[in-house]
């Protein structure tokens, strides 16, 4: 088939059945629930843009592997045009939907596996390779969304995860038997778990000799037997379990810890089990990915918020004020640079021994690092453009209600010729792009924290280089 339409991507999903908490209780009904529903939408809209005309050509492409087009959430990139077209793909979504579309971990996983199951077996001589395209080939077929499992919770930060005291602080094969492994453990900040149809397991860091059970990546449905996924709190979820005070935002993210009560995985879903000197590469590898696909997405969803400050200088009579288009410049300018920064990572991109393609480290994690603080900035300086009702405008049902309302809408009309419900629509735009805390604080910590990127961005480096330039330049022969 190799793909599939919205609808059909969301009928898929009602025939799974995961196991998922939220709120101390069992769910029921996910692909309905209003809060979940809004996380499926996003990543929806995966499916969505590659039927339009205007997308498609960007989002669909020809897989080499089963000789079909595919949707490129499911396609190792084996060009540096693909590396680029990932990019394109995501500020376009970022765009579209102003939030994490939650398709691109899958990606970054697929895209990893692609790279380091081929470096396993030149060392080892193992079938991990095989197995994982097999698995790709399935994938692409059915145009499957994937969740990246990869933050283990870790438990005390200051002992590796053969120290812990508890030694299921980080994800780890507790059985191995002739059929497959049993695995056990939790993963945190799981954007999307229940949107997806695959659960992909890569290690969380680098791993020592005394680590082996912990080397271990595979993939798994998201309904597997023992997979247990609990929703996680956000600022604004009781609004849209409410049904009330979100304006007409379609959109939304959600992020699970997901938990892995023993569960089995056949030998044909393993793709790393006790290589443990190859972790640190498939960290790398997929960190780096990511942080690639924040640039796209996250210079998509600035647009967004450039579009929204502007709506309401128009509504609220500051079109002209100077100081007004000065900050909607900074925004634009925080955008590009962005989006810049990770063009630039994928057009430096190399080919692997594997045939795939990978993006230039350095440039990916300096994106991801201006990222951190340039789109907070942008946050701010929207808010600023914005006004106070961001904090504090009444609910929706004082709206509805028959003796305020009308003074409402009376006291809280601005610009002739811009409704009162429009501007309240923009505000509560505004405030959740600002406010929706599963979204902005993975500014900061997606893809991994600061630091993390910075240390990436120091290893990678050729620093050696940089300083025989230096002592050319001095006259220093040595």
């Amino acid at each position: 088939m190799g793909l599939k339409t919205k609808k059909e991507y969301i009928e898929s999903l009602r025939a799974l059945h995961p196991t998922a908490y939220m709120f101390g209780e069992r769910l029921t009904d996910i692909v309905d629930n209003p809060r979940i529903r809004a996380g499926i939408e996003a990543t929806g809209a995966t499916y969505e843009i590659a039927e339009l005309d205007e997308y498609r050509d960007l989002v669909v492409t020809m897989s080499p592997l089963i000789n079909e087009p595919v949707n490129r959430f499911t396609l190792p990139p084996s060009s540096i045009e693909d590396l680029v077209a990932r990019v394109k793909v995501n500020r376009k979504l970022g765009n579209f939907v102003g939030t994490c579309h939650q398709r691109c971990t899958g990606l970054d996983c697929l895209s990893t596996l692609s790279i380091v199951t081929y470096d396993i077996d030149r060392k080892h001589q193992t079938g991990y390779h095989s197995r994982f395209t097999e698995f790709l080939k399935y994938v692409q077929k059915n145009d499957l969304s994937a969740n990246a499992a990869v933050t283990d919770v870790k438990g005390d930060r200051s002992l590796g995860p053969s120290d812990q005291d508890d030694r299921d602080m980080y994800l780890r094969v507790v059985e191995k038997r002739d059929d497959g492994i049993v695995v056990r453990g939790a993963k945190a900040h799981q954007t999307g778990s229940l949107s997806c149809h695959e659960i992909i397991v890569l290690p969380t860091r680098a791993l020592g000799k005394a680590d082996k059970e912990y080397a271990v990546a595979f993939a798994v449905p998201s309904d597997a037997e023992g997979l247990i996924h609990v929703v996680g709190r956000s600022t604004l979820d009781m609004r849209e379990l409410d049904g009330c005070d979100i304006g007409n935002t379609l959109y939304s993210k959600y992020c699970p810890t997901v938990i892995f009560n023993d569960v089995f995985v056949p030998w044909e879903r393993v793709f790393m089990c006790g290589e443990t000197e190859f972790a640190q590469e498939m960290v790398v590898k997929f960190s780096s990915l990511h942080r690639q696909s924040h640039g796209g997405c996250k210079s998509g969803k600035i647009d967004c918020m450039i579009g929204a400050a502007l709506t309401l200088m128009d509504y609220n009579g500051t079109a002209k004020v100077s100081h007004h288009k000065q900050k909607i410049i900074d925004m634009i300018h925080r955008a590009e640079t962005l989006y810049a920064c990770c063009l630039a990572a994928s057009y430096e991109g190399s080919k692997q021994p594997s045939g795939s393609y990978y993006i230039d480290t350095v440039l990916a994690n300096a994106s991801k690092l201006h990222e951190g603080k340039e789109v907070a900035e942008a946050i701010r300086l929207m808010v600023d453009i914005s006004g106070g009702f961001v904090a504090d405008l009444p609910s929706d049902r004082d709206f509805a209600n028959p003796e305020v309302g009308p003074l409402l809408r009376k006291y809280l009309k601005a610009v002739d010729g811009h409704s009162v419900e429009d501007r309240m629509k923009m505000y509560r735009l505004v405030e959740k792009m600002a406010l929706e805390s599963a979204d902005t604080i993975s500014d900061i910590h997606g893809g991994g924290s600061p630091e993390a990127h910075r240390v990436t961005i120091y290893r990678e480096t050729d620093l050696p280089s940089k300083k025989r330039a230096a002592k050319r330049l001095a006259g220093i022969d040595k």
